[in-house]
């Protein structure tokens, strides 16, 4: 049992503070509450009709949960005297502990003395606005909110308190179990949130708002056994700008991460992401009613050619494929639907049969059992207060019929968001039938589905994390860099060093020209002058030597010839303490193109292999317009053993090959950097 079980479904529950505990009072009687109510004042005799207690050593017993809506000081004397007492955990509303530290000094302090004043005892929080338990009528929130009650659900659980409320406002009939605000994690973090909803039956989905990911090995975790539970988990990940990032840590105290890292974590764990709120909910919807898609085939229904194009259209981009009607499928319909109706997905069945039961019901129920993972019905109601919609009852009676007749994934889609009302949403949902609000959010919403139904159900290895926190740092020069990395299987191009301009002019002889010679010392060599390419003889790179200022030093390698493509292959430490691994574009291509993929170190063989695919310069590698095939084999193998270097050196700050010269047999580094933690 979750040591938050008591919190969650409490049987008592004290109210502290004046008129946030109040509003919390207000809510609890809205929602019918059946357990015991105490609030506690140190000098009202009532609250909203209720009497009030002086204290906690006045209750009648240890309360099962808790709302503290006092200053932060008095937050933590009535949590330490909660936590003596044996109650159940607390939420803790109150802001200025470690989320206002740059603004407010000591609020760091503040927040450890909060979690020393918790004890064994959960708090979430604080800065934060509690619990919303749908289910069983529990509305320990200080404001309104906009859910309803439910039998079974979607947990939504997030950092930031006014976004789920805007949530719990929606009119989708996306039915919400649970609303857990996670504030900013001093104790309770997102994770614990997420595997104690888990367990409960009720909860088929998983939603998650985040601004920092909190532990990540708690993360994997959580997001582990929602795998191995089959519950699916949504995410909209904050934070992915600078200035986003900014508001996010003064918010939660949370570390945002880089956009790269977020994303390839998220992937990594099996969780799906999505961008806005409105896509989020349909998303989750989706998933509630029909779950994650088997493949992405769908079938598309309107009676319009308009809809039918544009759904096509805007799907172009997506994973949604309207394949072909089978062949007894086309029969039976050109047999319904007549010679007038051109037979196709997405197809438009026109309005000759709008009126009619039985054709509409044929029409459905073909397109029905041709065995799509999903059939869309596109279908405009307008509002009964301004229009009679009698004329879409015996088309709406249709499709549902139809659909407990083939018992398949069906959807009815209003283009636009408004113009499918919760109550017609609701009788949907109550026969199986989600009901999607607005053609954009919908295209958005199956694809993100489809991605869920991609995920491999078994946990994956637990990602690299940093061995110590960032601070001073040294960069090895190209040389150092080259030389570290050649141990671990990287090729290079041949090359000599020399201090001087007269030592590398005679070493260079070793080597066979033409060759590159570069300056050491200098973080950006070709800015400054410092490259030079193409040199011939000893006497060239002696004078090139010359006119280079302000390096330590010289390198000069062969020239490497016959690059099908140049690519980059980066790692860099990201404020989560996770490693990125990028891979991309590279020379004069990485800043043009912005042609990259991320993953997460350690990744698979397979997983590189997908990542290089996945690029643009994936064109050139395997042969454009009859030009060589590149070595893949000979790619992945540097990539891993730039991984294997990072694995091997968790102190890593950032390393960089750029180029890596992909040819028909091997690859080369020519330019390498590493930077390491001093």
């Amino acid at each position: 049992m979750s040591r938050l079980s008591r919190l969650l479904k409490p049987k008592s529950i004290a109210l502290f503070g004046g008129a946030w505990a109040e509003n919390v009072l207000t809510q609890l009687q809205k929602s019918d509450y059946s357990g015991a109510v105490w609030p506690v004042h140190p000098t009202r005799e009532t609250m909203c009709s209720v009497p009030c207690f002086k204290s906690v050593d006045d209750l009648p017993h240890a309360p099962d949960a808790s709302f503290i809506g006092v200053n932060r000081e008095l937050t933590i004397g009535i949590v330490g005297e909660l936590s003596k007492r044996g109650a159940g955990g607390a939420t803790c509303f109150a802001s200025g502990f470690l989320e206002s530290e740059k603004e407010v000094s000591g609020g760091a302090d503040l927040q450890q003395a909060l979690i020393k004043a918790a004890g064994e005892m959960p708090i979430i929080g604080p800065n934060c606005y509690g619990i919303l338990n749908y289910l069983d009528n529990i509305t320990l929130w200080p404001d309104q909110h906009g859910g309803r009650p439910c039998k079974s659900g979607v947990a939504i659980i997030g950092q930031s308190s006014n976004i789920l409320i805007n949530m719990t406002m929606q009119k989708r009939s996306l039915p919400i179990a649970y609303v857990l605000a996670a504030g900013n994690q001093a104790q309770t973090c997102v994770s614990e949130l997420v595997e104690a909803v888990l367990n409960d039956n009720r909860v088929t989905t998983i939603g998650l708002y985040l601004e920092g990911f909190g532990d990540i090995r708690d993360f994997e975790a959580m997001a582990a056994k929602a795998l191995e539970l089959g519950k699916p988990i949504v995410a909209i990940k904050a934070g992915k700008s600078e200035k986003s990032r900014a508001s996010t840590l003064s918010h939660t105290a949370s570390l945002a991460g880089g956009a790269e890292a977020s994303s390839a974590l998220l992937k990594r764990l099996g969780i799906t992401e999505v961008d806005g709120i409105a896509v989020f909910l349909e998303t989750l919807k989706v998933l509630h009613v029909n779950g994650p898609m088997r493949d992405n085939s769908v079938a598309s229904l309107s009676c319009s050619g308009g809809e039918a194009s544009l759904i096509s259209d805007m799907a172009a981009t997506s994973k949604l494929n309207f394949r072909d009607f089978s062949n007894s499928t086309t029969s039976k319909l050109k047999e319904t639907l007549g010679p007038l109706v051109t037979v196709a997905n997405p197809l438009d069945y026109h309005t000759f049969i709008w009126s009619d039961y039985e054709k509409l019901v044929e029409t459905y129920a073909a397109v029905f059992a041709d065995d799509f993972a999903l059939n869309i019905l596109i279908m405009d109601v307008p509002p009964t207060d301004r229009c009679d919609m009698s004329a879409w009852k015996i088309p709406l009676q249709a499709l549902i019929d139809a659909k407990h007749k083939t018992k398949a994934n069906v959807a009815l889609l209003s283009t636009l968001q408004e113009n499918l009302s919760e109550e017609l949403s609701d009788r949907l949902i109550d026969n199986g039938i989600t009901p999607l609000h607005g053609m954009e959010e919908m295209i958005q919403a199956v694809d993100a589905a489809i991605r869920a139904g991609q995920i491999k159900g078994s946990a994956r290895e637990p990602v690299l994390l940093a061995a110590g926190d960032e601070c001073e740092a040294e960069t090895l020069d190209e040389a150092q860099s080259k030389s570290t990395l050649a141990g671990y299987g990287i090729t290079f191009p041949n090359s000599v060093t020399g201090n001087t301009s007269d030592e590398i002019a005679k070493a260079v002889q070793r080597l066979e020209f033409p060759v590159a010679l570069k300056g050491l010392g200098l973080a950006h060599k070709s800015e400054a002058g410092a490259v030079k390419l193409n040199l011939n003889s000893s006497a060239e790179v002696e004078e090139a030597a010359t006119s280079m200022e302000n390096v330590t030093g010289y390198l000069a390698e062969e020239m490497v010839t016959g690059a099908v493509a140049e690519l980059i292959v980066g790692i860099n430490r990201d404020p989560t303490g996770t490693f990125v691994l990028t891979i991309g574009a590279g020379g004069i291509l990485t800043e043009l193109l912005s042609d990259s993929a991320s993953l997460l170190v350690p990744s698979t063989r397979d997983e590189i292999l997908d990542a290089i695919r996945s690029l643009r310069v994936y064109t050139l590698l395997n042969g454009y317009r009859g030009k060589p095939v590149a070595d893949l084999e000979a790619i992945v193998d540097t990539i891993l053993a730039v991984q294997a270097y990072c694995v091997a050196n968790p102190h890593l700050l950032e390393l960089d090959l750029n180029p890596v010269l992909a040819r028909p047999k091997g690859a080369t580094a020519v330019d390498a950097l590493i930077r390491l933690e001093k």
